[in-house]
């Protein structure tokens, strides 16, 4: 899209100028997701099969400093939103943060980024498929773990091609149900400690943080390995900005939902896994079933294990349905800048990437075939892939955060309506860690698949951008915007 006459042209510059972005994209936008919805979406991005299912591989690797590793990721997390909040209220456009990337860091950076976060959506889709299957087999153990990934793909396809409103409605639907079961988790299990209620037998107890080879049991080592599963936890939650380019007031309800991150964290992810921990000794943690409900079943309370399996499958689905929803949207928005094939920018009436989604569901069939072949072992193979996508994609959020202001007049700065808190200092803190993660999976062998994997699709997709000629469609839209 060309800019209109006198607006400002910088080199890799968005082609939306700032009167279009405020105006044409923003008011002309369908009536879509409330400011319920987006903060619901913010608030069920964060708790899913991560927290669910993977939080087990994280309390293996670390033991009880686990929490501490909670910590430290959701200050991570916690930055990222900020500069993604910071962005997303000043400049509220289709394609979120692929686009930030591409205005403030070049083509290149916004085509790796919206590629990598599709990838990292997919690998997380597949991760909560697989995730699904298992917690079937609670109910259904000699059902092949295929035929619940098939089923699962048919619920939110439907739901994901229906319009952005029902999308909406089913996500705050399944995160009340989850936070619920979260918080009812956490209830039951401080009353168990509170009044004794334990089977006579059962280990349960504070010193249950200490007594079994410390704290620190897997030293330094166990936590920065645990440290790349928590990361892969709190993937997804850079949804945020993409839900709120289909927000009826994004100025408000973004926001809200980012500032509600640091209670999430303290709430959702270290008081629950802090229950966990107390309940049962963290050796007893096997990752056979989510530690949600090993919980109850260790604790010999049958009905509320069932009860928890049927909503870690609830999250599970939430997750999947999000995670659609977000690669849609951001692949949308590439194809409308000319960085993705143009079938995927068509959008139908109800504002749906119909052409996208049925795309990303023909994909996740691979998800069919690797649970048929490979039903062992898999969740944690994929974990780690998603990760290596999750954190490439911070790290560009965040450089593109630090570029825009480097280049911003300071009165703009000073007028920002959701400034980044501790700038730049914050910011600097959350790309150092998320560099040590690359380092920690340079570090460790069973890191080394995922990295590999990671750093082929890079290698692809760049040979990709230069073969299909990508800088050179984006250019006549620059020119004539120079021109203009």
């Amino acid at each position: 899209m060309a800019e209109t006459p006198g607006s400002p042209t910088t080199p890799g510059s968005m082609t939306y100028p700032r009167d279009e972005i405020t105006e044409t994209s923003v008011t002309s936008r369908r009536k879509g997701l409330k400011a319920r919805h987006i903060h619901f979406i913010a608030l069920g991005s964060a708790i899913g099969t991560g927290l669910f299912y993977g939080s087990a591989g994280a309390i293996q690797a670390a033991g009880p400093s686990v929490l501490l590793v909670y910590l430290l990721g959701g200050a991570v997390v916690y930055f990222m939103l900020r500069a993604l909040g910071e962005m997303s209220v000043h400049h509220p456009v289709p394609g979120s943060f692929a686009v930030y990337t591409r205005k403030y860091l070049g083509g290149w950076a916004g085509y790796i980024t919206g590629w990598m976060f599709a990838f990292e959506m997919l690998i997380v889709c597949l991760a909560d498929l697989t995730a699904i299957a298992i917690y079937m087999g609670f109910w259904f153990p000699d059902t092949p773990q295929w035929i619940w990934v098939a089923v699962t793909l048919l619920i939110v396809g439907a739901v994901n091609l229906a319009s952005v409103r029902w999308f909406g409605e089913m996500e705050f639907v399944f995160t009340i149900v989850k936070v619920g079961a979260v918080i009812a988790m956490i209830l039951g299990g401080a009353a168990i400690l509170a009044f004794g209620l334990s089977p006579e037998g059962s280990q349960v107890g504070v010193a249950n943080l200490w007594a079994h080879e410390g704290f620190f049991p897997n030293g330094i080592q166990g936590m920065l390995a645990a440290f790349i599963l928590v990361l892969f936890a709190f993937g997804g939650t850079e949804i945020i900005g993409v839900a709120g380019s289909e927000a009826e007031d994004p100025q408000r309800a973004v926001p809200k939902a980012v500032n509600t991150v640091p209670v999430r964290i303290l709430l959702f992810y270290v008081l629950a896994i802090l229950i966990i921990l107390v309940l049962n000794p963290w050796t007893m943690v096997t990752g056979e079933v989510s530690p949600f409900v090993q919980i109850f079943e260790t604790l010999g309370i049958s009905w509320a294990a069932a009860l928890l399996n049927l909503v870690v499958i609830t999250a599970a689905l939430s997750a999947i349905n999000a995670d659609l929803f977000g690669a849609g949207r951001v692949l949308t928005g590439l194809a409308k800048e000319n960085l993705a094939p143009k079938i995927m920018g068509k959008v139908s009436k109800s504002g749906v990437p119909v052409m996208t989604t049925i795309i990303m569901l023909i994909v996740l069939i691979v998800g069919v075939v690797l649970n048929a072949v490979l039903p062992e072992g898999i969740f944690t193979v994929i974990a780690a892939l998603a990760t290596f996508a999750t954190v490439y994609v911070w790290l560009m959020i965040l450089l593109a955060q630090v570029a825009s202001r480097r280049i911003m007049p300071a009165a703009e700065a000073a007028s920002l309506k959701f400034p980044v808190p501790f700038f730049p200092y914050g910011q600097y803190f959350a790309i150092v860690a998320i560099l040590a993660v690359f380092g920690i999976m340079v570090w460790l062998p069973q890191y080394w698949t995922a990295l590999a994997v990671g750093v082929a699709f890079l290698a692809i997709m760049t040979v990709l951008y230069y073969a299909t000629g990508r800088p050179q469609a984006i250019a006549p839209e620059e020119h004539a915007a120079t021109r203009a």
